[in-house]
């Protein structure tokens, strides 16, 4: 299982205040994410594929933290919680 590096501990306040702010974290990303369709929408009917594009990609960004980045963080403090006996 290999060991735990010393000050590791440190991360379990990140995590922990990650997983207390996810649910608003959230509700914010879907509101972006909304705006951003919005634009989406609005450049395409202007004929402005640059714009599009951008806000696409801003989604695809919002979505990756939501569903791999968020969710490996707070799989990692749980993983240290256990090793470190919390």
């Amino acid at each position: 299982m290999g060991t735990v590096a010393p000050g590791i501990a440190d991360v379990l306040a990140l995590t922990d205040r990650l997983e207390a702010e996810l649910p608003g974290m959230l509700a914010e990303h879907k509101q972006i994410v909304t705006a951003l369709g919005d634009l989406v929408a609005a450049a395409d009917a202007e004929k402005k594929p640059k714009y599009a594009h951008f806000a696409k990609r801003l989604i695809s960004h919002a979505r990756t933290e939501e569903e791999v980045l968020y969710s490996a963080a707070l799989l990692v403090g749980r993983y240290l919680k256990l090793r470190l006996g919390r």
